[in-house]
C-alpha cells in the first residue's frame, strides 16, 4: 500500500474559463408540444372573447358586412361596412386614448342603461310619486337612451300626456337617492322630453388653487372657479351685480378674491377700479393696496357708497342722448364694488341713519348702475328679508352652504330648492362650493370658487398694487 506523503498540497484539475476559449451553455430542456399547443389555443380564445370588447366597432362593421354579403347578397352595403371597419381599425391605431374612451364610455353606457337605469326605472318612479303603480307601464315615462361623460350619465326620457317637466324638477332629490347619484338635475328638451343628469361622483371634491392671472381681463366671463362638469366657472360683472350668499366658512371670501385676481391685467391698466368696503377689517384689507378706495368702518362705508351714486350719476349725465352703453376705458373705468358684509350696513348697523343711507345707496346703484358701467358684487351671511330686502335687485346670485332649506329660495330664487340647487346640503368640509342661478338660466348650476392664499394676495399686491401703478387710493 502505497505511503502518502505529509505536509503534500492536494490539487485539482485546472478547469476551463471563458479566458481559455471555452463557453459555457444552459442544458435546453424542450416544451412538450401539448403545452405549446395549449398555449397557442389559449391565447387564441381570450383574443377572441376580448375581441368585441376592445373593437367593438370594428366587429360591428364586420359583422354587419358579412351578414350583408351572406344572408342578403349585398354587396354594395357589405362593401361599405367592410369599409367602416377599415376606418375604425386606422382610428384605433392613429388616436388610441380617444378611441379607448369613447369606447369605454359606450360600453358604461350600455351597463348602466341596463343594469341600473332600466332594471330599477319603474320602482323608483313610483316610489318617488312620478308613476302611478306598478301595473300601468303604458301610463311611464319611457327612457329613449342613456349616454355617459367622464363624470356623469345622462338619461333622456319621454314623458307621459299629463306630465310636466315641473314634476320631475320637484323630485330631483328623490331620483338622485333611488339611483344612488350624489345630485340629480333636469335638462328640458322640449315640451315632452327632458335630460336627467346624474353625476357619478362629487368632481368638486378637491379643493382648487388660485388660477392663473389671465393675460387680459374679460368683464363679461371671468374665470373663477369650476363647473361641476369640468368646465370653467365664468363670472359675469360688467353689466350685472352679484350676491354672493353663505354662512361663516362657506367660502364668500373665494368668490370675491378669485373674482379680483381674474380683473388684474384690467386693474394695472387702469380700465377697471374696485371699492372695496370691508366692514369686518380682515377679508379685504390684507389688498388694500389693489383697491382705488378702501372703507372699513359705517361712516366711511356710507361716504364711500355715495360717492360712487354721485359718480355714477355724472356719467350717466353725460351718457344721455350719447351713449347706451359702457364701454371700459381710463376715462371711463368700469367701477366694481365690493361690499364684504352688507348686512352691516343695511341691518347691524345701530345708527338707523347709516343704515337708512346706506340702504338708499345701495339700491341706487344696483337699479342704475348697470349700463354705465358701476357693478356691485355684495357678499351676505343671513339672506333673511328683514336683514336684506334688496335681493331682487341683484340679478346673478351665488349660494354657498346655509343654514336651512328654506334660505335656499331666498337667494336663488322661488323653485330652486326643487330644481336641486341644495345649497343648505353641502358639506362644511366644501368651502368654495356653491350654486349659481344666473340671469339667462333658471336651472342652479353647482360649482366651486378656487382658493386665494394670503400668499397668493401679497403677490397680487407686490405686482399689481399701487406701488407698480398710479391709480388708487384709500378713503
Amino acid at each position: 500500500m502505497p505511503q502518502s506523503k505529509v505536509g503534500s498540497a492536494q490539487t485539482s484539475p485546472t478547469l476551463p474559463t471563458p479566458a481559455h476559449g471555452v463557453r459555457w451553455t444552459t442544458p435546453i430542456v424542450e416544451t412538450p408540444g401539448i403545452v405549446v399547443l395549449g398555449s397557442w389555443i389559449w391565447r387564441l380564445v381570450r383574443f377572441l372573447v376580448t375581441l368585441p370588447f376592445r373593437f367593438p366597432v370594428t366587429v360591428a362593421c364586420l359583422s354587419a358586412s358579412a351578414g350583408a354579403w351572406w344572408w342578403f347578397d349585398w354587396p354594395g352595403p357589405a362593401s361599405l361596412w367592410g369599409l367602416a371597419a377599415v376606418v375604425s381599425l386606422v382610428w384605433w391605431r392613429a388616436w388610441p386614448d380617444t378611441y379607448r374612451t369613447w369606447v369605454t364610455l359606450r360600453l358604461l353606457a350600455w351597463w348602466r342603461h341596463v343594469f341600473v337605469y332600466r332594471r330599477h326605472w319603474q320602482p323608483v318612479l313610483v316610489i318617488s310619486g312620478l308613476a302611478e303603480s306598478y301595473q300601468e307601464r303604458r301610463y311611464l315615462p319611457r327612457i329613449r337612451r342613456v349616454t355617459c361623460s367622464e363624470w356623469a350619465d345622462y338619461v333622456r326620457v319621454t314623458l307621459v300626456a299629463g306630465t310636466a317637466p315641473a314634476d320631475f324638477e320637484t323630485r330631483v332629490a328623490e331620483l338622485a337617492h333611488g339611483f344612488q347619484a350624489p345630485s340629480c338635475r333636469v335638462v328640458v328638451d322640449g315640451p315632452r322630453r327632458i335630460t336627467l343628469e346624474f353625476p357619478r361622483h362629487d368632481t368638486l371634491a378637491e379643493p382648487l388653487d388660485a388660477l392663473d392671472v389671465p393675460d387680459t381681463a374679460d368683464l363679461t366671463a371671468l374665470p373663477v372657479g369650476r363647473c361641476e362638469d369640468g368646465s370653467p366657472w365664468l363670472l359675469r360683472l360688467h353689466g350685472t351685480h352679484v350676491l354672493a350668499a353663505g354662512v361663516t366658512g362657506s367660502g364668500k371670501g373665494s368668490v370675491i378674491w378669485s373674482a379680483v385676481r381674474a380683473m388684474l391685467p384690467a386693474i394695472a391698466d387702469r380700465t377697471v377700479q374696485v371699492w372695496a368696503l370691508d366692514p369686518k377689517r380682515m377679508e379685504l384689507s390684507y389688498g388694500r393696496d389693489l383697491f382705488a378706495h378702501y372703507a372699513d368702518d359705517g361712516e366711511s362705508a356710507v361716504a364711500l357708497l355715495e360717492l360712487a351714486v354721485a359718480d355714477m350719476q355724472n356719467r350717466a349725465r353725460r351718457y344721455a342722448g350719447k351713449q347706451r352703453s359702457h364701454v371700459p376705458g381710463r376715462k371711463d373705468p368700469f367701477v366694481l364694488v365690493v361690499i364684504d358684509e352688507v348686512a352691516f350696513l343695511t341691518a347691524y348697523h345701530p345708527d338707523r341713519d347709516v343704515r337708512r343711507r346706506a340702504e338708499n345707496a345701495i339700491a341706487t346703484l344696483t337699479s342704475q348702475g348697470r349700463s354705465v358701467g358701476f357693478s356691485v358684487l355684495a357678499a351676505l351671511q343671513d339672506p333673511r328679508k328683514e336683514v336684506m330686502n334688496l335681493r331682487n335687485l341683484f340679478p346673478d346670485k351665488v349660494a354657498l352652504r346655509l343654514d336651512e332649506a328654506s334660505q335656499v329660495d331666498m337667494i336663488l330664487g322661488e323653485g330652486a330648492r326643487d330644481r336641486g340647487g341644495n345649497a343648505h346640503l353641502i358639506h362644511p368640509t366644501l368651502p368654495g362650493v356653491a350654486y349659481v342661478r344666473m340671469e339667462t338660466s333658471p336651472a342652479p348650476v353647482r360649482v366651486r370658487a378656487a382658493y386665494v392664499s394670503d400668499d397668493d394676495i401679497t403677490a397680487m399686491t407686490n405686482a399689481y398694487g399701487s406701488a407698480s401703478f398710479s391709480g388708487g387710493e384709500s378713503s
